[in-house]
């Protein structure tokens, strides 16, 4: 199947929900096409979390990507430092005279760059977090709506710690309200993967067999030995939780492969809900079949 990119685009956005075989189109369309990965994936940029976030390192051959293992489990990486990440590389990549392709399913990263969201630079802040730590989770989420009624991501009313970061952040903004600097002008293409109901759940538990044969459980353990907290992991994602907690011999082996292969397909929904929230704003994204892909 030939995909067309018009001559005037700077950035090929591939995007999908998980299992759709991002990676390997994007790959594919970079080579046919000088371009660079640069990745979308709020996990894939922790060195040593492989298996779980779905690198895929050996799809990528000698295709250059970028904003894959930039930093270790346990530092608090987020929307703001992958925008001036992807500055970075987008603006390199064209110094090199290539085409940036942007590749993920992480929904909030995405729309962050195609919609060109300004944030303000919000550090950690010891004092404040000390002013939270008696408050309970309601407080905290109360609290969170009076600075910012319309979060970007509502994950952050869920997660405690996400709460107190996403707190951090709108405080920043309230007292120093300097955006970040100017995000490179995108003229962008954006293709999205789909494939049915069935498939995806189809190819979604066959990933995840994969993995658990891959060494997923031991990719967890050994993680947790190099010194990250159990706590740590229960907020890297779905299979990181979920292997934590058998790990922890909280769930047995059956309970952990089946509550995790149900939770990915929820979160593949999430995904999808996000994809077409972002049509409805204004997104225009080109839907291929994946049974047309190679």
């Amino acid at each position: 199947m030939a995909i067309y990119i018009p001559p005037n685009t700077n950035l090929v956005v591939v995007l999908g929900p998980t299992a759709s075989g991002k990676t390997a189109l994007g790959v594919r369309l970079a080579r046919e096409n000088n371009g660079e990965i640069i990745s979308a994936d709020s996990r894939q940029v922790y060195r040593g979390m492989d298996i779980g976030s779905g690198k895929d390192l050996d799809e990528y051959g000698d295709t250059p990507y970028h904003l894959i293992d930039i930093v270790d489990p346990g530092y608090e990486f987020n929307v703001f430092e992958f925008q001036q990440a992807f500055c970075a590389a987008f603006n390199a990549i064209h110094q090199n005279n290539r085409l940036p392709f942007l590749v993920g399913g992480t929904g909030l990263y995405l729309e962050s760059i195609i919609e060109q969201y300004q944030f303000t630079h919000a550090p950690i802040n010891e004092v404040l977090r000390k002013t939270l730590a008696d408050k309970t989770h309601e407080q905290l989420v109360q609290y969170l709506i009076e600075l910012n009624p319309t979060p970007h991501n509502t994950t952050d009313l869920i997660e405690r710690a996400r709460v107190v970061r996403a707190i951090e952040i709108a405080d920043a903004e309230r007292n120093a309200p300097s955006p970040t600097k100017a995000l490179p002008k995108i003229n962008p293409i954006i293709f999205g993967i789909k494939w049915s109901r069935e498939e995806l759940r189809q190819r979604i538990t066959l990933r995840l067999k994969q993995r658990l044969e891959q060494g997923l459980i031991e990719e967890v353990a050994q993680l947790h030995e190099q010194g990250v907290s159990w706590e740590t992991l229960h907020f890297y994602g779905l299979e990181y939780r979920f292997v934590a907690a058998y790990l922890k011999g909280e769930i047995n082996r059956n309970d952990m492969y089946q509550k995790l292969n149900s939770a990915i397909h929820t979160f593949c929904k999430q995904q999808e809900k996000w994809f077409r929230r972002m049509e409805r704003k204004g997104t225009k994204i080109e839907w291929l079949d994946g049974h047309n892909l190679p």
